[in-house]
């Protein structure tokens, strides 16, 4: 998170500088730094690629055999020609002619502009969705200033993100100075850790994915990162169709995609307005659909989403205009459409539409009685970079097991997170693993449920053996001695710290504290490991599924149709009992109460003295 950031701060930077040395509106320096962005991650994937490579390559006559385009389309990364490579522009700068370079129709490169709009070009030669995409307008910007931009974003933050960090990028742009572009409240970017939870749930392996409301990506990105971790490859097993509206965000997502090495087809603009269209033909023929929908869409013609279909249930509440009021049941009936008869489908949707009243309950019904509702959970505020709201994650099944036909798994982790910082949540990827061990329990995969225990105890186990000045201090009996052993070991390193520098030499004192500081940050991270670990068996011990009051509940038909059908995992869960702090609660109330009556005749005793001072003082 602290590279992430720092990145952002340099990319204000950068659009101050934009700001301050040319007459560009927003709209038009957006796309151009983000197609520098694009193209210094890009490079930083191609290089992780290219050390991966050249680890096995042959060798020819003594000489190691060069990295080739196949050799990158195999490890889903995009190759980079020398002249589209990061590092050749950056080194470029000092004297673009006499480099001797040309572009695409042969002629001389004189401008780094003409430069950085070869690369674009070279790199749109190698993935043909990008043809027409990229950003190739940079001789509007002088040499001076094109130089500054791409020293401001060779730092190495971009060498240690993943996932949708365009589209986390993008959003910081719409968020600071481009605001007019995303004219819609509802559409912002969707986090790492909700994508990471529906993909990781959703468990895509081969097939149809669509996201039709795609934005930047993401969706797509993580799907392609857990397909091939699973030994697939995503390219040939899976294939990506996406919807987006905005024309701005279409393009992040193509250049998204490519520099994950994906192929997708996405269409954008007003044929991409999935109100109205379904631009690729995919009703019931999606193996997977994903999506982060803008929210509570008004003003959606009725009439025109009524003869567009998808729309299985009937229409959400309509009022005297002709108009949805409220397009929140529009998506998700959508999302339901487009399932073929053993599709799955996970989104992310706002929190009120899991109890909706009037038409929006009435299609809720309908959707509790196929019996293809699988997970819904329930997600705490400030989960979104931009946005404090709070929302929930839907999981439907068309081919769930037979005993689950009648059953959905409510859990409420709005409880549950990390914090990040004072406006920003998320889930750590050990917290991602715990809630997708509720779901693999609910569905009777105890296979994986031991491996995620046996993960914990592997971990744990290694980490005791790179340090071994702690061994017998975190590889325990249990979980919980773990995590009470290392809360003591930690308090005695800090008080050892402290002795430590406080009678060392001035001059040493730095380097003490810097060492101590590194062994206390190592231990905390074992003991957040050994931490959700305890948290995890605490609850489910071995491997068996229990509703846990406060987090998860296997609710069926009868009490959901009880509860009219309500989806509100906080409606089934219940409330976590408070642990008896052994205080008597009559005692301490009238304790509390007689301090009070003692604290309010103070009150009017000084009152009164405050009282005849001001009339002595009018005397």
């Amino acid at each position: 998170m602290i590279n992430i950031r720092k990145l952002e701060a340099d990319l204000w930077a950068s659009a101050d500088l934009l700001r301050a040395s040319s007459k560009l509106t927003s709209n038009q320096y957006c796309m151009p730094v983000l197609g520098l962005i694009f193209l210094r991650y890009a490079y930083s994937r191609f290089k992780m690629v290219e050390t991966e490579v050249m680890k096995k390559r042959p060798v020819r006559n003594g000489r190691v055999l060069p990295v080739e385009a196949s050799d990158f389309k195999a490890k889903s990364a995009l190759f980079l020609p020398k002249e589209a490579q990061y590092e050749y522009l950056v080194n470029l700068q000092a004297d673009v002619t006499s480099a001797g370079g040309t572009n695409q129709s042969g002629q001389a490169i004189n401008s780094l502009g003409e430069a950085v709009n070869n690369a674009m070009e070279l790199v749109e030669k190698q993935a043909k969705q990008l043809t027409g995409v990229l950003p190739k307008d940079y001789t509007i910007f002088s040499d001076e200033l094109l130089a500054e931009l791409l020293r401001i974003f060779n730092n190495s933050a971009l060498n240690d993100v993943d996932g949708d960090v365009i589209g986390r990028i993008y959003e910081y742009f719409l968020n600071k100075f481009a605001k007019n572009i995303a004219q819609d409240d509802g559409v912002f970017f969707t986090p790492k850790s909700l994508v990471k939870m529906i993909v990781n749930v959703l468990e895509p392996s081969k097939g149809t994915l669509l996201d039709p409301a795609c934005g930047s990506g993401g969706m797509f990105v993580q799907t392609g990162d857990f397909v091939n971790a699973a030994g697939m490859k995503a390219n040939k097993d899976m294939t990506f169709y996406g919807q987006e509206k905005v024309e701005y965000n279409a393009q992040l997502c193509l250049m998204n995609m490519a520099v994950h090495g994906l192929n997708g087809k996405i269409k954008s603009g007003d044929e991409a307005n999935t109100f109205y269209h379904d631009a690729h033909n995919l009703d019931k023929k999606c193996d997977y659909v994903m999506a982060n929908p803008p929210f509570n869409v008004d003003k959606v013609n009725s009439e025109s989403a009524q003869s567009a279909g998808r729309l299985p249930f009937g229409l959400p509440g309509v009022n005297k205009n002709k108009e949805v009021g409220n397009a929140n049941y529009l998506w998700i009936s959508y999302f339901y459409s487009y399932l073929k008869e053993t599709g799955r489908a996970g989104f992310v949707m706002a929190s009120s539409t899991t109890d909706s009243s009037g038409r929006d309950r009435d299609i809720r019904q309908q959707l509790v009685e196929t019996g293809h509702v699988d997970v819904m959970v329930s997600v705490g505020n400030n989960f979104f970079y931009t946005k404090s709201l709070p929302c929930s994650l839907w999981f439907f099944n068309k081919g769930k097991k037979e005993e689950l036909q009648d059953k959905v798994l409510f859990i409420d982790a709005r409880n549950y997170y990390t914090v990040v910082d004072r406006t920003l949540n998320e889930w750590s990827e050990w917290q991602l693993k715990n809630l997708n061990a509720i779901v693999w329990l609910y569905r009777g995969e105890t296979k994986k449920y031991e491996a995620l225990l046996n993960e914990y105890n592997d971990t744990l186990a290694a980490m005791e053996n790179e340090r071994p000045e702690f061994a017998g201090s975190i590889y325990m009996l249990s979980f919980g001695d773990a995590v009470a052993n290392l809360k003591e070991v930690i308090k005695t390193t800090r008080d050892e710290a402290k002795e430590a520098t406080e009678t060392a030499a001035k001059k040493e004192k730095k380097a003490i504290q810097a060492e101590y500081d590194e062994t206390i940050a190592w231990l905390n991270n074992a003991l957040t490991i050994a931490t959700e670990a305890e948290w995890l068996y605490e609850k489910f011990g071995e491997g068996k599924y229990a509703d846990i009051p406060g987090l998860c509940k296997i609710a069926n038909s009868e009490e959901i149709k009880e509860k009219n059908f309500s989806l509100t995992p906080g409606a089934y869960v219940g409330v976590a009992p408070v642990a008896d702090d052994g205080v008597d609660f009559a005692k301490r109330m009238a304790e509390i109460h007689a301090e009070l009556l003692s604290l309010q005749a103070e009150s009017n005793k000084l009152m009164e003295t405050i009282s005849k001072n001001m009339k002595e003082m009018e005397l």
